[in-house]
Parts: structure tokens; C-alpha cells; sequence
């Protein structure tokens, strides 16, 4: 398999130069695109060309991944251009780390199949009435005549209109508790037209590229073999193998405050304030500094927490809601305090800056999508005295590794994931 370093180079070939205004991947195309409401014909192209999805692929099924740190390094490639256009790829990670991690030898397969051909995968756990609360799901899944009955609203839903596959949160038991609701993988060949309704398309203020939609289903059968892992272990499956995308979302989105700030020093080096370059002024160049140092620190924990994934598994119930509330919140609070540089050129739609608008829309979601910093805190939060009790019992220093960007890291293990370390 070719190294990390040499397939990153070349998907940045892929995507050229992205201040070339002749670019049809570049940033004016972006954000022409994004006026659309979608993501730039010629850049989704190039990430097909590159076969993206096998990123996503663990190595022993036919993909590339074997390394989180490298994974999310390779796709900052695509969230420095467009980070609309990388979600909606890297959403990919949602509904199959619950097939790598659940899934039976046949499902792991089909899912990989349906990446390594370009295709898509969509995953449906959330509902906008229960939020981050997923045990409180409705969407229901009854066994009827051999088969399970499929009832209830999933609005949420990136590509739902372009899936080759779902992996559906259901509700199969009438009590609550941990042990309500399944996971269920499918084709989408099975979404009856007749018992499926698709909901209108989700108008966003930021990543308008990213196609959110959602389905009514009203007693849609599909069959009891698409039940992913066994009956009644859908919430714990997903709080396990969402360690992964709670850490590497915010990580890939680094790549927007790196964008940011080297727009608005485009914009300051060439600015002209008081008889001088606007990046000269003390106000500004402390702006600039303090953005670069809180995107070295976001990279750096993110990095670590990659890392750790793999190296210290049994913490990532620790370090997945941390790294989702810190990175999340200094990229925002970051982004914004460098719009209060940009002034009236942050305000523009058009021009060399204008993709500034749109970073600036499209960073906020990484705040609350997939899961909210303040359900993150109530994640973390109750782990802390089992954890300090542990450190004063039986105290250890991290792995060498985990700091060490060249070490060896031993094999991804999802299924060994906990629910609480």
C-alpha cells in the first residue's frame, strides 16, 4: 500500500491549487458551488478519482485504514478546501464504524464492498426531537411474519438521497433502558417507494453542500438478517464505535481554522490601514497569534487522542467527549475572532475572500452536529472520580507512543471498545 505521505501529495495534486481561480475545485468554485447549495462538481470527482472512501476501509477488508492520526491528516486535505464536501464524505465513518464494529463477517464485507466501489453508505441514529438523547428514539422496528417492521421519522440524514446502503437506529424493545433499540444495515434497494416517504431536503445556514434529508417510513418490512449485532445492543454499539468519529470530526475540522487564518492573512498582508500593512498593527498580529497557537494545540490533542484510540482503547470514553468539547469550542471561538479582523471583507460573498463567509458558517456546526459540547461534559463527567480514584491506586505514565509521530501503533480494535473506561 502506498504510504500516507506520498497519497496525501497526491490528492492535493488532485485538488490543485486552491486560490487558482481557474481551479474548478479551488475556492472560487467552492463557494459558487455552495451558492448552489452544493459541493463542487469537479472536486467530488477527484475525490472519486482518488477512491476516497477506501480511506475509510480497514485494510484487512480490501481499504486503506490502519491509522487514525494518518486518516484524519489525509482528509484535512479535503476540509482545507471545503469542509461541506468533507464531512459528506468522511459522514461515511458514521454508519460504518458501527459495521466494523458489530458487524457479522458478511456485513463487514458488503459494507466495505459498497466503499471500495465509490458508493455510499448512510447512517440514520438521531431524531430532531430526541437530539443527543438516542434512548429515546422512536423510530420502531416490530417483528411481523419473519421479518422486522420498520415505522417512524429519521429527518437527519447526510446522502440519504445518493445511499447505496443504511444503518438505522430502531426502537425493538417497548421498554426503556440500554437494551431498547438495534441496529439495522440494509440496502437501499429496500426502501419501498410505497412504504418510504422522503422528507424535503434540510435548508442549512452553513454546509449547504452537504445534502441533509430524511425518511417517514410507514410499515416498511426488511429482513431480520439486517440486524446489526445482536437485538438490543444498538445504543451500546453506537456509544462504543462513536468514540472514533467524536475525535476525528473536530480533528478534520482543524483544517477550516488553518484555512481561515491563511485567508485573513492574505487578506492583512495586503490590507493597508493608518499608513500601514494591517497585519503590522499589535491588535492584529496578537488576533493572528493567539488563532495559530490555538490551531497547534487543537492539532496536537487531536493527534494524541488519534492516537490513543489505538494505543490506550479503554480510555476513549475519556478522551473522545474532551477532544469534541475543547477542539470544538477553540475552533469556533478561534474562527470568530478572526472574522473581527477580516471587518467588511468577513461580510463578502464575492471576491478573492470570499470563501472567508463560508468557513465562517460552516465551522459552527462542529459544535453540536453528531453529538453537542454540553452532552459531551455529561459523557465526561461522571467518569472523573473513577478515574482519579484509579490515578492515586495505580498511577502510569502514557505510552511513549502516543507522542511519537513515527511509532508504531498496534491495530485498530473497535469492537474492544468500552462504553466507560
Amino acid at each position: 500500500m502506498i504510504d500516507i505521505g506520498s497519497r496525501t501529495d497526491h490528492l492535493e495534486k488532485l485538488l490543485g491549487d486552491p486560490w487558482d481561480t481557474g481551479n474548478p475545485a479551488g475556492f472560487a468554485a467552492t463557494v459558487a458551488a455552495d451558492e448552489r447549495q452544493e459541493a463542487a462538481a469537479a472536486a467530488e470527482s477527484a475525490l472519486d478519482d482518488f477512491g476516497l472512501h477506501a480511506e475509510f476501509v480497514p485494510r484487512t477488508l480490501g481499504g486503506r485504514l490502519e491509522r487514525l492520526d494518518h486518516m484524519v491528516e489525509l482528509m484535512r486535505s479535503v476540509y482545507r478546501r471545503d469542509s461541506a464536501l468533507g464531512l459528506g464524505r468522511a459522514g461515511q465513518l458514521l454508519p460504518t464504524v458501527n459495521v466494523w464494529t458489530a458487524g457479522s463477517p458478511e456485513q463487514r464485507r458488503a459494507a466495505a464492498d459498497v466503499l471500495l466501489d465509490n458508493r455510499r453508505i448512510t447512517c440514520a441514529v438521531h431524531e430532531l426531537a430526541h437530539g443527543n438523547d438516542i434512548g429515546a428514539s422512536s423510530f420502531a422496528a416490530e417483528r411481523v411474519d419473519g421479518a422486522l417492521r420498520l415505522t417512524g421519522r429519521k429527518e437527519s440524514i447526510s446522502n440519504f438521497d445518493r445511499a447505496d446502503a443504511l444503518v438505522v437506529l430502531a426502537r425493538t424493545g417497548a421498554s426503556a433502558g440500554p437494551r431498547s433499540h438495534s441496529l439495522l444495515f440494509f440496502g437501499a434497494d429496500l426502501l419501498d417507494p410505497e412504504r418510504v416517504r422522503v422528507l424535503p431536503r434540510f435548508r442549512s445556514v452553513g454546509m449547504r453542500g452537504l445534502r441533509l434529508g430524511g425518511m417517514a417510513a410507514d410499515g416498511l418490512d426488511v429482513p431480520e438478517s439486517a440486524l446489526l449485532g445482536a437485538e438490543g445492543t444498538g445504543i451500546d454499539t453506537v456509544v462504543r464505535a462513536f468514540q472514533l468519529t467524536r475525535m476525528v470530526f473536530p480533528a478534520m475540522s482543524t483544517a477550516v481554522l488553518d484555512t481561515a487564518l491563511r485567508v485573513t492573512l492574505h487578506h492583512t498582508r495586503r490590507r493597508t490601514l493608518y499608513g500601514r500593512r494591517a497585519a503590522a498593527i499589535p491588535m492584529v498580529r496578537t488576533t493572528l497569534a493567539e488563532a495559530f497557537a490555538d490551531l497547534l494545540v487543537c492539532e496536537a490533542l487531536s493527534r494524541a487522542a488519534t492516537r490513543g484510540l489505538q494505543l490506550t482503547p479503554h480510555a476513549g470514553s475519556v478522551h473522545a467527549p474532551a477532544v469534541k468539547y475543547l477542539v470544538a469550542g477553540m475552533l469556533t471561538d478561534a474562527v470568530e475572532r478572526l472574522s473581527t479582523v477580516m471587518g467588511s471583507e468577513f461580510y463578502r460573498r464575492d471576491g478573492e475572500h470570499a470563501v472567508f463567509q463560508k468557513l465562517a458558517r460552516d465551522i459552527k456546526p462542529v459544535a453540536f452536529a453528531h453529538i453537542a459540547r454540553a452532552a459531551c461534559l455529561s459523557a465526561l463527567l461522571p467518569q472523573m472520580p473513577s478515574l482519579l480514584g484509579r490515578s492515586r491506586r495505580d498511577p502510569a505514565d502514557a505510552p511513549d507512543a502516543l507522542f511519537a509521530a513515527e511509532a508504531e501503533l498496534p491495530e485498530l480494535d473497535l469492537p474492544g471498545l468500552r462504553s466507560a473506561a
